[in-house]
């Protein structure tokens, strides 16, 4: 990590602490093309969307995927307040960006919000494997 990191994730951490006065939860990030330049910012906006989906992690990964070539995607930088969640971290990785730098770990994080990790939903499965492969068989033998 270097100054330049640095001044990006503070940037990160000022929309973060911005985030709030706009209805969201103190969670910032922004995007960095290839040659420095901010390509786009978010905050968390949960609260104001009534979307539990509004992370600004995945809001700029799913922009990223719709906007800028694959090319540019791997070449960006995303700069975010808090280590992304496991699903936003998902979006990341299919989006196909380059990298992520955070600030607080997912530890810290839960340290000092005292939070706990949200109920996991019961799982059952998996089951009827022959019937739930054919169709993902079809999609990616197909050619």
């Amino acid at each position: 990590m270097d100054q330049r990191d640095e001044q990006y994730l503070r940037r990160a951490i000022e929309l973060a602490a911005a985030a709030p006065a706009a209805g969201g939860r103190p969670f910032g990030s922004l995007l960095v093309g290839p040659d420095g330049a901010v390509l786009a910012e978010a905050h968390n906006t949960v609260p104001g969307d009534g979307d539990i989906t509004a992370h600004p992690e995945l809001k700029l990964a799913r922009w990223a995927a719709q906007e800028l070539d694959a090319s540019t995607v791997a070449a960006t930088t995303m700069y975010t307040s808090c280590e992304p969640c496991p699903m936003c971290t998902y979006a990341i990785d299919r989006a196909g960006l380059g990298r992520v730098v955070f600030a607080l770990s997912a530890d810290q994080f839960q340290a000092l919000s005292r939070t706990v990790d949200a109920k996991r939903v019961p799982r059952d499965g998996p089951a009827l494997y022959d019937e739930a492969r054919a169709p993902i068989e079809d999609f990616f033998t197909a050619g």
